[in-house]
């Protein structure tokens, strides 16, 4: 296979409906059983049959999780960059039809920023912008991520898709991760929710991640915005491509994030809401299918949630977030992405984190591990 596109077309969105609805009590029993487990596993996992045997399935997720990762939680936190967006989309308080103040960061406030950043403990930053070819293309980003390295173990990014030797040039730079979100692998939804702008080329961005393999990036998280569709169909392409990445790329490591659709200003509704038990069933199901995956846990989600979901097969977390350029020094008050929901400091999140018997780690142990 050359791409994943050529996977992805071979599957039915009904008929992947219709399998995992049609899942049964012996299936799932014969998922648990079995390692290491498969794609028809997983649809067992995450179908409705599943549900009697969430506590089973949480706590072999947490097992294994202990196994692979040991009682430790990677924190992060998001740095914005850029508010400016070329796109519409109907879920994002960035986008290009809504009336905000849009701001870019310079140089100056990116020194801000990652001093305040540093002052909170962090060793490890995602960046993240609108995307905007213009005044947040390649370049900019380039600068920013030269600017910002020396002063961070690490450096991930949440930008636009870009081309292979964009990437290239970027990891040159000391780029080291790349968050790349399908949102929806429902086609014909997808356009509905991006009618306008380069992210409305469905293919382009499915095709990101196989431009990220071949250009050698270090790790690359994939997932889908929960509520846009049904979350069992999506999180079943999202383990498809996950299976496709690993056997093809298969230097690179992986992390999944399972975000679920929050307000922002005009915000959209979900079509389908998830509720907080299927997330951990989602969380279970993608830990059982997946022992070496990353799974990340953002502060979108409530305090007391993410206190209990943290040992269930949770490796990552966000804490202290701001979703909006110069959250942390610049610009305070500006317009979020999103509002968050766990507004906890990183020190008061990572405190939780010891009182559960857990160690805090405040980088990508990738690196010191690899001497690289």
């Amino acid at each position: 296979m050359s791409s994943f596109r050529e996977i992805f077309d071979q599957y039915n969105w009904s008929q992947l409906e219709h399998d995992i609805y049609s899942k049964t009590d012996q299936d799932v029993e014969s998922a648990l059983k079995k390692y290491p487990r498969d794609l028809e596993d997983f649809k067992a996992l995450i179908s409705p049959a599943a549900t009697p045997y969430l506590e089973q399935m949480a706590q072999l997720s947490h097992e294994l999780t202990l196994q692979r990762f040991g009682n430790t939680i990677q924190l992060y936190t998001p740095m914005y960059l850029s508010n400016e967006c070329q796109n519409i989309c109907t879920y994002c308080g960035f986008s290009m039809n809504n009336k905000i103040k849009r701001k870019t960061l310079s140089n100056e406030e990116i020194d801000q920023e990652v001093k305040a950043i540093k002052d909170l403990g962090y060793d490890h930053i995602l960046l993240v912008t609108g995307e905007a070819n213009q005044s947040v293309g390649v370049g900019y980003i380039d600068k920013a991520i030269r600017r910002i390295r020396p002063h961070f173990a690490n450096v991930s990014m949440e930008v636009q898709p870009l081309d292979q030797k964009d990437y290239e040039r970027l990891i040159d730079s000391g780029l080291h991760s790349v968050l790349v979100y399908q949102e929806t692998y429902h086609q014909e939804e997808y356009k509905t929710h991006h009618p306008k702008g380069k992210k409305s080329n469905f293919y382009y961005r499915l095709d990101t991640p196989d431009r990220l393999g071949k250009a050698g990036i270090h790790k690359m998280g994939l997932g889908a915005l929960i509520g846009l569709e049904d979350w069992r169909i999506d999180s079943f392409f999202v383990a498809l491509h996950l299976d496709y990445l690993e056997r093809t790329y298969w230097q690179t490591k992986y992390s999944l994030s399972f975000p679920r659709l929050r307000p922002f200003s005009g915000g959209l509704e979900p079509k389908v809401e998830m509720k907080d038990k299927e997330l951990v069933q989602l969380i279970s199901a993608y830990r059982l299918f997946n022992q070496e995956v990353e799974l990340s846990l953002s502060t979108r989600e409530t305090e007391n949630f993410r206190d209990n979901v943290m040992k269930l097969g949770v490796t990552t977390m966000s804490a202290g977030s701001k979703t909006n350029p110069g959250g942390y020094a610049v610009e305070p008050q500006s317009l979020e992405q999103f509002e968050i929901s766990d507004e906890r400091s990183p020190k008061q999140v990572a405190e939780m984190i010891k009182n559960n018997g857990y160690e805090p780690v405040w980088k990508d142990w990738d690196i010191a591990l690899e001497g690289v």
